[in-house]
């Protein structure tokens, strides 16, 4: 993995005003991903996003780890279906316009 598209823990901890603890845990709970690199943590440039949704869940809405997970995963079914829906209806209207070229 190239060091370009990581984040060192400390630095993404102390820009949020957060414990490295937090994200620590966060990580023993499957929710995100730390990869050590020469001793030292850090995230993945991919992940950032989900784990400021994980921040403010938490913080703001005082959401546990478990709740957390499950708001997640249903995000992902939610993002998943839509990208279904999108090709689902591009897919018919390129049917449609082939019945229409046809007729």
């Amino acid at each position: 993995m190239e060091l370009e598209s990581l984040i060192c823990l400390h630095e993404f901890c102390d820009f949020h005003k957060i414990e490295n603890s937090f994200v620590l845990s966060l990580n023993e709970h499957d929710l995100v991903k730390i990869f050590i690199v020469e001793g030292k943590p850090y995230l993945h440039n991919d992940s950032i996003n989900q784990l400021e949704k994980i921040i403010r869940l938490y913080h703001d809405l005082d959401i546990n780890f478990e709740g957390i997970d499950v708001i997640i995963q249903l995000l992902n079914k939610i993002n998943n279906l839509q990208e279904e829906l999108q090709l689902t209806k591009n897919k018919l209207k390129q049917f449609e316009q082939e019945e229409v070229v046809s007729h």
